[in-house]
Formats: structure tokens, C-alpha cells, sequence
């Protein structure tokens, strides 16, 4: 088993933060402040279970019995944690037909598609930018070896930081960066379809507040 004291000749500081921050500035300048902080904060849905529509149709379910039975009208008073059930519900409440509350949905799901694909492609980013950072680092290594000939000790540095520069890129590119651009990719995925499955009932729903045919009067 690899000890602490072996890893100690695979630390280089001045390689970590010629490739690490390299990359971490290089997603700053190509990335919008927002979608990077969204980035990040997307790392904490990585443990969770993925996306599951089946309790919001229960639940879509239920509303539409209550709007059944008492009216569309009583379930402004619903406590809704989902953002898009809850808009929908409103929507309906309002007066919005079918069609009016799939629309709302659709464009819903369309914008949280766009923002877990900022996100996605944030990591897919660093993920490219990586390898040249580590390149860069191995340039600025060996510039560093090359102007230190006479300094058999500054050898040692300079080929240090040349070495471990390319090696932190590939494993920052492929370890890290990019498996995180791939697990969010799959997540918006999942969760996209999962949600189609909440627009029918929701449009149903909506159907319940709709005025009937009024039933001709024979003058």
C-alpha cells in the first residue's frame, strides 16, 4: 500500500498552480460568472439520487381529484415544492387552457435543459483546457531547467515541474473534469424525460378549470 511519504516526489507546488489555476482562469474568462458559479454548485447534486417524476404525477394526480371535486380555483392553496408543478398550478388557477399549461412546461424544461448544459459544458471546458495547461507548465519547467544548467539542484526543480505539469493536466482532464461533465450531461438527461412525464396530468389538470359547452336554449 502507497504510503503519504511515497506520494511526497508526485506533489509539486508550483505544477499545481501553473496547471490548476491555469485551468480554473481559463474556464473564468471562457464561461459567464453565473453558469460558473451554477457549475460548481452542480457538484452537490452529484451524490443524489437521480431526477424522479413518479411522486409529482402522484401528487398531479391528486390535485386533479380535489380540482374534481371542489374546483380548480381551491388549489391556490396547495403547498407545491416543485418550481414547475407549482407554475403550472398557478397557470391553471389563472384560467390557462391545456395548451397554454404544456407550453409553460415545455419552455420550463427547455431552460433548465440550457442551464445543466452550461454546466455540463463548464466542466467539458476545463477539461480541454487541462493538457495545455499541463503543456504550458512542462514549457515553463523546462525554460526554468534549461536557464538553471549550472545549478545541479535547480535541474531537479526545473524537471520537476515539467514532468508533474503534464501528468496534473491529464488527470485533472480525465479524472475529474470531464467524468463530472459527463455525470451532469446524463443527469439533465434523465431529468428532462422524467419531466415530460408531468405534462400530461398538469394539462389535464388545467382542463378541470375550463369552462363546459353550454347547453343551447331553444328560444
Amino acid at each position: 500500500m502507497m504510503t503519504p511519504d511515497a506520494l511526497t516526489p508526485f506533489v509539486d507546488p508550483a505544477a499545481i498552480a501553473i496547471v490548476a489555476g491555469g485551468t480554473v482562469l481559463a474556464a473564468l474568462l471562457r464561461t459567464p460568472l453565473r453558469d460558473f458559479g451554477r457549475a460548481i454548485a452542480a457538484l452537490a447534486t452529484l451524490p443524489r439520487r437521480g431526477f424522479e417524476a413518479t411522486p409529482l404525477v402522484d401528487q398531479a394526480a391528486a390535485l386533479n381529484r380535489i380540482a374534481r371535486r371542489h374546483g380548480v380555483h381551491t388549489l391556490d392553496r396547495s403547498v407545491i415544492a416543485d418550481p414547475d408543478v407549482a407554475a403550472a398550478i398557478a397557470a391553471a388557477v389563472d384560467g390557462a387552457s391545456p395548451a397554454e399549461v404544456t407550453c409553460l412546461l415545455d419552455e420550463r424544461r427547455r431552460a433548465r435543459i440550457l442551464r445543466h448544459a452550461a454546466a455540463a459544458d463548464m466542466w467539458a471546458g476545463m477539461a480541454e483546457v487541462a493538457p495545455a495547461m499541463g503543456m504550458v507548465g512542462t514549457l515553463i519547467g523546462l525554460v526554468k531547467m534549461f536557464t538553471a544548467m549550472t545549478d545541479p539542484a535547480a535541474i531537479g526543480g526545473g524537471m520537476a515541474v515539467a514532468l508533474l505539469a503534464t501528468l496534473y493536466g491529464a488527470l485533472i482532464a480525465n479524472l475529474i473534469a470531464m467524468p463530472i461533465a459527463v455525470r451532469l450531461r446524463r443527469r439533465a438527461r434523465i431529468e428532462a424525460e422524467e419531466r415530460a412525464r408531468l405534462v400530461a396530468p398538469l394539462a389535464a389538470l388545467a382542463e378541470q378549470g375550463r369552462p363546459r359547452n353550454p347547453v343551447a336554449v331553444a328560444a
